[in-house]
């Protein structure tokens, strides 16, 4: 029978924090459920050791991320805690891992290495190659010696031993008065060869707010990527007169307007068919027919937010936008920053995501005969 002991009872005073660091969060979940949750479908019990101040915290974090363990009172120091850990544990318990709790990056082969070792030699420790070179120095700063680097290892936990052999090397330290600094120091006071197994070096321990940092730099890192999609648009409508001219939801002076069943705004008609395309859903006629009575002069500023909504749907969302408008007339470079500002606010977009550029075809083509006005647009989409 396989059990865990989580130590969750350190005050985090480097942390600076004013609260147990293992209660901190950690890209959004507090350290404590990160370590427990990485332990809990390979061990047949969990004991996590607790302040006693903090038990209460403790246990709600558990029954919320429905997390079954036995909460215990830490020691004066880490050694009493582990003690207490060991005291707690079931019946039964033949093979027991120590692990730090603020140690919340811990993967599942680090801590079956450990446990293969264990049932393998009794013992088995992670522990990862030192990288620096280390000096011995006196109390003074002198140099007084450089150990062989290829010879040293940085301890990590978890720690894993058979019970019967760490619960007799701690009442072994207790009647001896010894402090380890580890659970394998005092194992190693028995004369018992002591395993090392294969560490991970993002198996690290929160100790300073940069160690937060480090470790949600982590952890973005092993996100998974968002599908980045990308869509293109056109659209065309002819100038008449007696209708309005709106572009990207913005009403330009002009003698003519577009003509269409909706509002016929030819800018953001290309930009959703852009929206559309990037996620493989059709176009605009698809799911706006101009045979369809309640889209008469509708506003393409509420489509536009229909095709976010739509996109949402699919877990995806625009995350820039660039819209070219071809017009020989009017001009439109007093109305492109409202322009922008309408699509920006519409798509949730801060404004620098958002370009909307007019140009001219120097009078050649139906835009340059004033005919009609074209629209060309471009889209970035994120979809996770």
């Amino acid at each position: 029978m396989w059990c865990a002991i989580i130590l969750a009872g350190g005050s985090g005073s480097r942390m600076g924090a004013g609260m147990n660091k293992v209660l901190l969060p950690v890209g959004g979940v507090p350290a404590i459920i990160r370590s427990v949750r990485a332990f809990a479908s390979l061990m047949d019990g969990l004991v996590v050791v607790s302040r006693a101040e903090d038990e209460a915290a403790i246990r709600g974090m558990l029954d919320a991320a429905g997390l079954p363990a036995t909460v215990v009172h830490g020691g004066d120091t880490r050694q009493a805690s582990v003690w207490n850990g060991l005291c707690a544990l079931p019946e039964g318990c033949g093979r027991v891992l120590i692990h730090d709790g603020a140690r919340c990056l811990v993967d599942e082969d680090t801590i079956r290495r450990a446990m293969a070792s264990v049932e393998a030699y009794g013992t088995g420790v992670a522990a990862v190659p030192v990288v620096d070179t280390i000096k011995q120095a006196d109390a003074e700063g002198i140099v007084m010696g450089t150990p062989d680097r290829a010879a040293l290892r940085a301890m990590q936990t978890p720690q894993g031993f058979d019970a019967a052999l760490i619960r007799r090397a701690h009442e072994a330290a207790q009647r001896d008065g010894c402090i380890g600094t580890d659970d394998a120091a005092l194992v190693e006071r028995l004369g018992v060869p002591v395993r090392l197994t294969e560490g991970s070096r993002r198996n690290l321990k929160l100790t300073t707010p940069e160690d937060i940092a480090m470790a949600e730099a982590l952890l973005n890192e092993t996100a998974p990527l968002p599908c980045l999609r990308v869509g293109q648009g056109y659209d065309v409508h002819r100038l008449v007169e007696g209708r309005p001219l709106i572009l990207c939801g913005v009403t330009v002076p002009h003698k003519m307007g577009l003509l269409g069943h909706s509002d016929a705004d030819v800018a953001l008609h290309a930009l959703m068919d852009a929206m559309l395309g990037a996620m493989a859903l059709g176009d605009i006629g698809r799911h706006f027919p101009d045979t369809d009575e309640r889209y008469r002069g509708i506003s393409s500023m509420l489509l536009l937010k229909h095709v976010a909504g739509l996109l949402g749907e699919h877990h995806a969302r625009v995350t820039s936008a660039d819209v070219t408008i071809v017009a020989q007339r009017p001009k439109l470079l007093p109305y492109i920053p409202q322009m922008r500002q309408h699509v920006a606010d519409a798509l949730g977009l801060p404004l620098d995501r958002v370009n909307v550029k007019a140009t001219t075809t120097e009078r050649l083509g139906f835009e340059g005969r004033e005919e009609g006005i074209s629209a060309q647009a471009v889209c970035v989409v994120e979809q996770r």
